[in-house]
C-alpha cells in the first residue's frame, strides 16, 4: 500500500558540508516525485534519510503521519525498496537468487520463489531466472535490481540515479518500467536524477541546490515539458 512521506525541517550536516538545510517536503501516497539538481545538492541525502539509512541532525521524517524513530528503522527498511545507480548484484548468485536475497535470511508469509518469478516476469526476465549477472546486459541487470527492490511489495520505492549507468534508450525502458510497476503494485516513488527526460515522467519535480529546495513544480503532459525542464540540468 502506497505511503505518505513527510520531511519536516530536516537538516543533515557532515564535516565541512551542509547536505540538507531545513528541508520541508511531502509526498502523497502513490505520487512519483523526482529530485533533481547538481551533484552535492542533497538529492541522495533526501533518499537516505527517507529510507532510514541516515538520520537527520534536526527535524523529522514521517511515514503515514508517524515519526520515524531509531527503534523503527529496521522494520522501516524492510518495508521499502531501493534501486541504486550501480546494480549491486551478487555475481555468484543466479538472477532469481539475487531477487530473493533480501528475504532469504528471514521468515516471510509468502512463497519466495513464486513471488520472485512473478517479479521477474513483471520486469521481462521470466526466462532468465537461472542466469548469472555476468550473462546479462546492463539494462537487464538493472531490471533484476528493480525486481529485487520489490520483493517485499514495498509501499515506498526510492531510486538513486536508476538510469545513470545506462544509455538513453535502455534508460528510457527502465524509467517506463518503474512507472508501470508503480501503478501495478501501488507505490509511492521518489527518484533522484540528473536526467530531464527521467524528470518529465514524474508527477512533480523538486529541485535542490546546496541542501535547500529551490523549486517544487508539478509536471503535466505537454509538448513543451522538456523545454520547461531544461533548467533542471546540472
Amino acid at each position: 500500500m502506497a505511503v505518505n512521506v513527510a520531511l519536516r525541517g530536516v537538516s543533515r550536516r557532515y564535516p565541512g558540508l551542509i547536505a540538507l538545510d531545513k528541508v520541508d517536503l511531502e509526498v502523497a501516497p502513490g505520487e512519483a516525485v523526482v529530485l533533481t539538481g547538481p551533484s552535492g545538492s542533497g538529492k541522495s541525502t533526501v533518499l537516505h534519510v527517507t529510507g532510514g539509512m541516515d538520520r537527520p541532525d534536526e527535524g523529522s521524517v514521517e511515514i503515514d503521519g508517524k515519526e520515524l524513530l531509531p527503534r523503527d528503522l529496521d522494520g522501516h527498511r524492510r518495508r521499502i525498496g531501493f534501486v541504486f545507480q550501480r546494480f549491486h548484484l551478487l555475481p555468484a548468485l543466479t538472477v532469481l537468487d539475487n531477487v530473493l536475497a533480501p528475504v532469504l535470511p528471514r521468515r516471510v508469509d509468502f512463497d519466495r520463489r513464486e513471488r520472485g518469478m512473478e517479479l521477474l516476469e513483471a520486469v521481462g526476465l521470466g526466462g532468465r531466472a537461472d542466469a548469472l549477472p555476468a550473462e546479462l546486459s546492463g539494462g537487464q541487470q538493472q531490471r533484476v535490481a528493480v525486481a529485487r527492490a520489490l520483493i517485499n511489495r514495498p509501499g515506498l520505492l526510492l531510486a538513486d540515479e536508476p538510469t545513470g549507468n545506462l544509455d538513453s534508450v535502455i534508460g528510457r525502458e527502465i524509467i517506463d518500467l518503474l512507472m508501470s510497476l508503480r501503478e501495478q503494485y501501488g507505490m509511492t516513488m521518489i527518484i533522484a536524477t540528473h536526467d530531464p527526460e527521467v524528470a518529465a515522467n514524474g508527477d512533480r519535480v523538486v529541485r535542490l541546490q546546496d541542501g535547500r529546495i529551490t523549486s517544487n513544480q508539478r509536471i503535466t503532459a505537454s509538448a513543451d515539458v522538456l523545454d520547461r525542464l531544461g533548467g533542471l540540468r546540472p
